[in-house]
């Protein structure tokens, strides 16, 4: 998933990039860090970073973010989705496969897992900081050294919006084992969904694929087990190298 919304941390130990995973991001994780909490005390911090000006005292919080508390990416990051994957009550097996399993794409990290201890922020893959231009640029090569190793053998199933898409798409063997899950309405399959129901949605897939231990080595292996669960339209490659499509028709919450 993507990273948008936060919550605040109240009390926690400091941030130790050493232990976040994904150790080889480290240098670019800096990179990124130092700008953001340079532009962050500037007067048009919110204009630069693309978020709204009521948000102006979340963005001016950024200057401390090394000193920060810091608690898990599992609680860090809020939101629909992520209350509908809910977390906090999988049984002890499921929580351990959501950490193992889930990548979180991040405009300031480039990829942590859930068990990562981050502070709060406010930064979107919007945003441009001085001296390093368009953020999707800046993390293509990082995360392409990374984010291949992490996928193993199985199935990636991506449900990032499309600035985080950017950042790094799958190419050959590992794209066509790839499938990005478009959340669709009942009444028109072929167009995406953007509501509530479509994001929670999303978060009951996640949720189902860690408590169902769904590892599928096959995109239709993946279909049909959350076929089981859901209305799923699988949809093949146009051409070779590229990932498949996964619509599915969006629930009640």
């Amino acid at each position: 998933p993507s990273s948008e919304a936060k919550s605040s941390v109240g009390r926690g130990h400091a941030l130790d990039p050493a232990r976040l995973s994904f150790p080889a991001l480290a240098p670019t994780r800096a990179a990124v860090l130092a700008a953001l909490i340079e532009v962050s005390g500037r007067p048009d911090a919110t204009h630069r970073l693309g978020v709204r000006e009521n948000l102006g005292e979340l963005v001016h919080r950024n200057v401390s973010l090394r000193e920060a508390p810091t608690a898990s990416a599992a609680t860090v990051y809020s939101g629909v989705v992520y209350d509908a994957i809910g977390v906090a009550n999988l049984d002890p097996p499921s929580q351990r496969r959501a950490r193992a399993w889930i990548v979180v794409v991040s405009a300031l990290w480039g990829a942590v897992r859930l068990g990562d201890r981050i502070p709060s922020y406010r930064l979107n893959m919007c945003g441009r900081l001085p001296g390093l231009g368009h953020l999707p640029q800046v993390w293509q090569a990082p995360l392409a050294e990374v984010l291949p190793a992490a996928a193993g053998r199985g199935v990636v199933v991506d449900f990032r919006a499309a600035e985080y898409a950017t950042a790094w798409r799958p190419t050959g063997a590992l794209a066509e084992r790839t499938v990005v899950v478009k959340v669709v309405r009942d009444d028109e399959r072929s167009r995406g969904a953007g509501s509530y129901n479509a994001k929670h949605t999303q978060g009951r897939i996640v949720r189902r694929i860690v408590t169902d231990a769904i590892d599928a080595y096959r995109p239709e292996a993946l279909a049909e087990l959350l076929a089981q669960h859901f209305e799923v339209d699988l949809r093949q490659p146009r051409r070779p190298g590229h990932p498949w499509s996964l619509h599915v028709v969006e629930s009640p919450s």
